[in-house]
């Protein structure tokens, strides 16, 4: 008996982790191999099964129900990995929210992922998290009409309810007794998603902040915001030290900000690292990587 769980398919939100768990289950249960993957999918590629999960190679919906039935998926179990393919090979934000909504309607995968689905509360518009920082100022007015005129841009009173009773259900903030002296507080000073792979719903909230940003760079005074980029060339180590870089910095954000003890303003400090030109391809012609040598390279900065 193999000692690795076989896999609930309805438990992942990534179709190639599912793959890889699956292989690795089936291999240590019936000493399986990526021929005989390939042998129950139809697939004449012995090692297609082995690029998919390497993210070398994407499914097409016809191949993603091939590979359904070379994991042994069935009826609604199939129907839901190729639902799952869709929505992982989504290139837009509004064609992953429509891939969401029909991973949405499994029942399996609504009860698996519930904690999901509160989270996304949080993070479902770009003011709660804001209204949640809002309360920490000293003139906060436990008021829907007030918070909706402090932020900007402005929402309305009634969307200001709405993320007060979000974030009261979510145990993230709660009103004070009355002896002690009422009002609204937050239930801890920190929130967040942790590592690992991007949920859906801050996958969203990502681009939602993004556009706060281009909102910010056409309506907030210059002294109030600071937007600036800076193009490198660098080596794949390289880029690996700078995003732990940003890391660090932004976890020295947070350790700042929770010992400020006069609280006026709620900001919002993006921080985005991505590539601008494709990977360099080893001499094997394989599958390109960043393996260039660490060198410091031209460097163009550009400051608003």
């Amino acid at each position: 008996m193999s000692a690795i769980p076989q896999p609930n398919v309805y438990s992942y939100s990534d179709y190639r982790r599912f793959l890889a768990d699956h292989y690795a289950y089936a291999k240590a249960e019936h000493s399986f191999s990526f021929r005989a993957f390939s042998q129950r999918a139809g697939i004449r590629s012995s090692n297609y099964l082995r690029l998919v999960i390497d993210g070398e190679r994407n499914l097409s919906a016809a191949m993603a129900a091939r590979f359904a039935k070379g994991c042994g998926l069935t009826g609604d179990r199939a129907e839901f990995f190729c639902e799952l393919v869709a929505y992982c090979q989504a290139t837009s934000v509004a064609e992953r929210n429509r891939g969401y909504e029909r991973l949405y309607r499994f029942r399996p995968f609504r009860a698996v992922h519930q904690l999901a689905k509160e989270q996304a509360a949080y993070h479902s518009q770009w003011y709660v998290p804001a209204i949640r920082e809002l309360v920490r100022r000293p003139d906060f007015q436990d008021d829907p009409a007030w918070i909706a005129l402090q932020l900007e841009p402005k929402i309305s009173p009634a969307q200001a309810e709405k993320a007060l009773a979000t974030l009261l259900k979510l145990g993230l903030l709660r009103r004070r007794p009355a002896k002690e002296g009422g009002g609204l507080e937050q239930t801890s000073e920190l929130v967040t998603t942790g590592s690992g792979p991007l949920g859906h719903h801050i996958y969203s909230f990502h681009h939602m902040m993004l556009e706060r940003a281009g909102y910010a760079l056409d309506h907030s005074p210059r002294d109030e915001r600071d937007i600036s980029c800076v193009t490198l060339c660098v080596s794949d180590a390289k880029l690996q030290e700078l995003k732990q870089r940003v890391r660090a910095f932004r976890q020295e954000l947070l350790q700042a900000a929770e010992v400020d003890n006069s609280p006026e303003r709620v900001v919002q400090v993006n921080f985005q690292v991505f590539a601008l030109s494709a990977a360099v391809a080893d001499s094997g012609g394989a599958k390109p990587s960043l393996q260039a040598s660490d060198e410091d390279e031209d460097e163009e900065s550009h400051e608003e």
